[in-house]
């Protein structure tokens, strides 16, 4: 199966938190696919991919600075099995049989203030450092804790960095592309404000606006995309989530 068809038919179970990592965006599932399987902890963005096997029953991830208190939950990652596949088999499903991808992983946006990532995960009921990770650090009670550097990164241009009564559409991704967005500004339309490439790969667009409170998303290759750089989200009136920006 080709990249770009598994990226058109991922289908991601259940439905996680709108505030945090766009873990529906091209970039992210590309990020996953190109993984191949469980991994150490991965910083995508603004963030850390946390991965485990798809064999284990049920994988958390819980971090010292919230005081172990909240128990962040894997999602697993399944890909519809190709058609052609299933008939060269002499099966005759009506609905699409799922193929696990052997990875269950968790998306999460770290805040800024931190310099490393202190953890336990839970895996199958028992708390245990993270397999994946061989960084550790043993505490005054005796127990081993998984550790993970977060680099310095320089600051990403936001929505918000743009002239007064206005907006920045910035995104990034493979040059020669058409890349658009639409928003409760256009009507949705995904066709009329088009980002404009101005270094290789790079997209964007600075739109006046009156003060109010607006939803977009980017358009790429027929694809809704939540903006990365902006991590504030709602859903709309008809159900799908879109990125959140005010102007005062």
């Amino acid at each position: 199966m080709k990249t770009i068809t598994a990226l058109l038919l991922l289908l991601i179970m259940s439905i996680g938190n709108i505030n945090g990592i766009d873990t529906e965006s091209y970039h992210f599932v590309e990020h996953l696919l190109r993984m191949g399987g469980p991994q150490g902890p991965q910083i995508f963005e603004d963030g850390v991919i946390f991965t485990a096997p798809s064999s284990y029953r049920r994988v958390g991830v819980a971090f010292a600075h919230e005081g172990f208190a909240k128990v962040h939950w894997f999602r697993k990652l399944v890909m519809p099995e190709d058609n052609m596949t299933a008939l060269e088999r002499g099966k005759k499903e009506k609905e699409p049989t799922y193929l696990d991808s052997g990875i269950q992983f968790h998306a999460y946006t770290v805040p800024p203030e931190l310099k490393e990532l202190e953890y336990r995960m839970i895996i199958d009921g028992l708390w245990t450092i993270d397999p994946e990770n061989p960084v550790c650090r043993v505490d005054a009670a005796g127990l081993a804790h998984s550790i993970l550097s977060i680099p310095p990164g320089k600051k990403t241009p936001s929505t918000f960095d743009a002239p007064s009564g206005s907006l920045f559409f910035r995104y990034t991704g493979a040059s020669g592309e058409v890349i658009t967005v639409a928003g409760s500004f256009n009507g949705w339309d995904p066709f009329m404000y088009e980002l404009k490439e101005r270094t290789a790969g790079e997209y964007a667009l600075v739109l006046p606006l009156p003060p109010g409170t607006y939803y977009y998303v980017f358009f790429h290759r027929g694809q809704r995309i939540l903006d990365p750089n902006n991590h504030n989200r709602a859903y709309t009136r008809d159900g799908k989530i879109a990125s959140k920006a005010v102007i005062q």
